[in-house]
């Protein structure tokens, strides 16, 4: 039962018995005569060989290990053809929200910018002397100066995300 747990072990590992030899430090010739039963490994190699093949050394030395049957084969193949197209829905509509959320950045930049060269900068004529109008005159000529310099760079950046996340293909 050992041989034969061996084999399956291995085959279903996808190792040869030169791999499989590789990885414990011995030859070839002695895992095929553990695998055609003339031989056992010792209790150091039944570690060695159960980590080699990530099985449990109960395994190893109890029943029959079966390989997978060409049914569990189309069911494990079915379920991750279902995962991927989660996977793949998930990271179109991540793209889609994103592409939305660039356009919509250029949009908000672009009124803003209409908004403001509409107004014209109106504290510029506003009397000063009186404290509360100049704290607001202050900061709404910070808002303008910060944003004539930073629009621009945020509008591209929005451009470039909205290009970079269009839908491809249609």
């Amino acid at each position: 039962m050992l041989s034969e747990n061996i084999k399956t072990l291995r085959k279903a590992k996808g190792l040869s018995q030169e791999e499989l030899a590789v990885k414990l430090n011995v030859v070839r010739q002695t895992i095929s005569k553990w695998e055609q039963g003339l031989s056992v490994p010792d209790s150091e190699l039944l570690i060695a060989l159960s980590e080699a093949l990530e099985t449990p050394v109960g395994t190893l030395l109890g029943e029959a290990v079966t390989e997978p049957e060409a049914d569990d084969l189309k069911a494990i193949a079915q379920k991750l053809e279902v995962i991927n197209l989660q996977l793949s829905k998930r990271q179109q509509s991540r793209r889609r929200t994103a592409h939305y959320l660039f356009v919509a950045v250029g949009i908000m930049i672009i009124l803003a910018a209409a908004v403001l060269i509409c107004l014209n900068s109106p504290y510029l004529g506003w009397n000063y002397s009186d404290p509360e109008t100049a704290v607001l005159g202050t900061a709404f000529h910070s808002f303008e100066w910060v944003f004539v310099r930073v629009a621009p760079l945020i509008l591209i950046g929005a451009i470039v995300g909205a290009v970079m996340t269009r839908r491809k293909g249609g």
